[in-house]
């Protein structure tokens, strides 16, 4: 009897767990629909927002932003995780950058990637902001 408590308690958890997980989707071309815009800036960091059509593919994708002090040489980067809703057309990214330095001007690209490192084939113009 206890062995098959245990073993409807396993498929239970088993069924929770499965559910918890977004199946992936197929990919769509994605473009950016909105954005990128500057969400907040202060003197140290910024965060950067975009829309873009629900990429589709793996459930986890991230947020991307080059950038740099450069717009010919965008050496840093930031990203943020975000995980996708099928039943959404779109998507909301936002990536914080950090350690900025006052006064300055920065200039930033973004596109995003799925967790598997594979990019969803869109990336911004180069756009620039001042820390204040």
């Amino acid at each position: 009897m206890n062995r098959a408590l245990v073993i409807l308690a396993i498929s239970v958890l088993n069924g929770i767990l499965s559910a918890q997980e977004s199946p992936t989707t197929p990919k769509a071309r994605v473009r950016i629909i909105q954005g990128p815009r500057i969400e907040s800036a202060k003197q140290h960091l910024t965060i950067i927002n975009w829309t873009t059509n629900n990429p589709g593919g793996s459930p986890v994708h991230y947020g991307i932003v080059h950038y740099g002090r450069d717009p010919n040489s965008l050496t840093e980067t930031a990203r943020s995780p975000i995980r996708l809703n099928p039943a959404h057309s779109s998507t909301v990214f936002r990536v914080r950058l950090d350690n900025l330095e006052p006064g300055t001007t920065y200039y930033y690209s973004v596109d995003s990637m799925e967790a598997t490192g594979e990019s969803d084939g869109v990336k911004s113009s180069v756009k620039h902001f001042t820390t204040p």
